[in-house]
Formats: C-alpha cells, sequence, structure tokens
C-alpha cells in the first residue's frame, strides 16, 4: 500500500490588494484520523498528519505509562483492515500488563486536545518519576535552537499549517524533527522515536516546540524524562504548575535574543559559566533549585 501522503494540493482563488485575483495551486498539510490498536483493542482515535505512524504509537503509550521502554514493544505494524493506511496496531510483550478499560474511557482525542480534569493530573503526577538530572544549557545554544528547528521544518515552509517538535543534545544538535497538524502529536513522535532507539531517559535534552507549551506538552516530556522543556510562544499556567513539581525546567518565548525561565533556572547558566557550569576556579553548579527568578525578565509587548 502506499505511504499516505502529508500534503495535498488544492486550487484556490488568491486575493490581494491592489492586483487582480488569480488562480494558483495552493499545499495543504493532511488531517486524517490515526486508530492506535493495542494487542488488538482499539483504544484511541487521534487527528494526525500521516507519517511516522508507528513513532506516533509508541510515543502515545509512553506518556500514557503504559510502556517503559523499547522491549515492552513486540511489533508495531499497520492494522490488518488499514485500507486507507488510518490504523496502527501495537503489540506488547507478554509481560506487560496494562489497564485498556482505563484507556478506552479517555483515549478518544483529536489533534487539538489533551489531558483534562483534576484526577487525570493527579495520576500523572504519580505515575512518573520527578526529574532530578543536573543537566544544564546556556544562554546561547539555547537562543540557537529556534533557527535550527525553523531551518528543517520543510513541510511547514510549504503548508504553514503544522507544529513542529525537535529534540536537542546537551550541544544544541537537532537529534530529531517531526511535524504534524497537532502539536502533541509532533511530541509523541519524538518521544516514540526516542524509545525505539533506547535514548531513554531523555534526562541530558531539550524538546523544543513550535508552538505554546500546553501541560500536556510537559506531562509527554516527563514520561521520558525530559529534563528541559522550551517553546517559542507562552506556557500555559498549569504547565508551569506543574513543571515546578516535576522537576523540569520550562522556558518560554524562545525566540531572537529573548527568553523567559519559568522553572527550576539552575538549568540555564549565565554567559560567564561554561559547559561544565562552574566559574572560572569556582564550585560547580547547585542541583536545578526551585521556580523563581533566572536573570532573563519578561518583557511586554511580545
Amino acid at each position: 500500500m502506499k505511504p499516505a501522503s502529508s500534503t495535498v494540493q488544492h486550487k484556490v482563488r488568491q486575493y490581494r490588494v491592489a492586483t487582480t485575483p488569480r488562480h494558483q495551486w495552493d499545499e495543504l498539510a493532511v488531517e486524517e484520523p490515526l486508530e492506535i490498536l493495542v494487542d488488538t483493542v482499539p483504544i484511541s482515535v487521534t487527528m494526525r498528519t500521516p507519517g511516522h505512524d508507528a513513532e506516533l504509537a509508541a510515543g502515545f503509550l509512553l506518556g500514557e505509562g503504559l510502556i517503559r521502554g523499547p522491549g515492552d514493544i513486540l511489533h508495531i505494524a499497520p492494522g490488518k483492515r488499514n485500507l486507507h493506511g488510518n490504523t496502527i496496531e501495537v503489540f506488547l510483550a507478554p509481560d506487560v500488563t496494562v489497564d485498556l478499560k482505563r484507556l478506552r474511557r479517555h483515549g478518544f482525542i483529536s489533534s487539538s486536545c489533551g489531558l483534562c480534569g483534576k484526577t487525570s493530573i493527579r495520576e500523572v503526577r504519580q505515575r512518573f518519576p520527578k526529574v532530578t538530572s543536573r543537566f544544564a544549557v546556556t544562554h546561547a545554544q539555547l537562543l540557537g535552537l529556534p533557527p535550527s528547528l525553523r531551518a528543517q521544518q520543510s513541510i511547514f515552509t510549504r503548508t504553514g499549517g503544522l507544529h513542529a517538535a525537535g529534540l536537542f543534545d546537551g550541544e544544541g544538535r537537532l537529534l530529531v524533527l517531526r511535524e504534524d497538524i497537532g502539536r502533541h502529536n509532533a511530541v509523541d513522535k519524538i518521544l516514540g522515536h526516542a524509545l525505539v532507539q533506547g535514548w531513554l531517559p531523555l534526562s541530558r535534552h531539550v524538546l523544543l516546540v513550535s508552538g505554546r507549551a500546553s501541560f500536556e506538552i510537559v506531562q509527554k516530556a516527563l514520561a521520558a524524562g525530559v529534563a528541559v522543556v522550551a517553546a517559542v510562544s507562552a506556557p500555559s499556567s498549569l504547565a508551569v504548575e506543574f513543571a515546578v513539581s516535576s522537576g523540569q525546567t520550562l522556558i518560554g518565548f524562545l525566540r531572537e535574543d529573548r527568553f523567559n525561565v519559568y522553572t527550576h533556572p539552575a538549568r540555564v547558566l549565565p554567559a560567564h559559566r561554561n559547559r561544565g557550569g562552574r566559574r572560572a576556579g569556582g564550585p560547580a553548579s547547585t542541583p536545578p533549585a526551585g521556580p523563581g527568578e533566572a536573570g532573563v525578565p519578561r518583557r511586554k509587548g511580545r
């Protein structure tokens, strides 16, 4: 079966000021449903952009706390009745037990929604360990991440219609990028890739998302042990609250020459510190502290 395309062409009538309307072709990001089955049981339907569906499924299960590593998965394959490329089946190892009823109650999601309700949030906090990594990055490294991400957003360049997520190492190198109509799907694809590659936990990595940082983004990152989560736009209040308790450094408005550090600022090293977290002749940096000022003032008029 031919893989589903991430984009389609559509003819539009384009209007511009002081010019005559004209017809031309426009490239659109595809949005289609993906049904995820675990051991033949349907547990979720998400609206996504086709591509890297196996990674999306693996990342989704990781974020739900159903799996912890690549050994928990026997294999992932397109569904047997996958006529339109919109079904993916995950087969778990025999020793992995899951509460499929819970997933079926909460699993039907769209490309723009996430977890909700205090009960779900409390469950998430209890399900994943707090991040305690002493990993740190410099101001300069952080400011270099958005241009690196943007340069690789090939589908967004053509359509203007996709979110992106990128995983960076401690030197600021982009390891993997994924684009999707849903921001949480892009993150699932990143985390699924990392899980399959055996990279977990991502305690010495930075996850960057092209939009805002919602609670669900931070929660998914915690499932993979991500120490630093950054976004080019604002975080939500719940995302900040969650990052405080989970030990994650949360960064917002990362763009051009500025950013805000909302939680655990000790992981962001001032320009006068080196990568080892030491001043010249000074002591090593302390473990990540609680939320507070990080020397990067929040500017108005963003």
